[in-house]
């Protein structure tokens, strides 16, 4: 895979996956960008949001598990000295819905974050990666 990326503003940038995606990436003014978009750090958060949310549905459907709205959260805290990398992430996976089977939601969220999310693996390599789960408003 190749990817390249390009200077259109002071501190922002334009990318184009190799999937043919547009990605804007900036930084707030205190290091001289406009806030104009996500910083690097933030997508960070957000790529591994986005692949264990893709596991987890893709799990839940071969389980037959309908009717059920799905959220995740992300807190985590940098270093403060460079490079400012994350110290600690915790996701917080969030099911609502009616009857919702828990063990079936566990073990969905369990492979993802121990067998099938690429990114939480890297990640992992690096900084304390935790998660909790709730369905309703009770932790399961």
């Amino acid at each position: 895979m190749e990817f390249k990326l390009s200077r259109i503003g002071k501190m922002t940038f334009h990318s184009r996956t190799p999937s043919g995606h547009d990605v804007i990436v900036d930084t707030n003014r205190d290091f001289g960008g406009n806030e104009s978009a996500a910083t690097p750090m933030e997508l960070v958060i957000v790529a591994l949001m986005g692949c264990t949310a893709m596991d987890v549905a893709s799990i839940l459907e071969k389980m037959k598990v309908e009717g059920y709205e799905m959220e995740i959260s992300a807190k985590s805290e940098k270093s403060s000295e460079h490079p400012k990398q994350y110290t600690w992430i915790e996701l917080t996976f969030s099911f609502e819905g009616d009857s919702l089977p828990e063990e079936k939601i566990r073990k969905a969220v369990d492979l993802s974050q121990e067998k099938y999310c690429s990114v939480s693996a890297m990640l992992k390599k690096s900084t304390d990666l935790s998660y909790r789960i709730l369905v309703g408003n009770e932790e399961i």
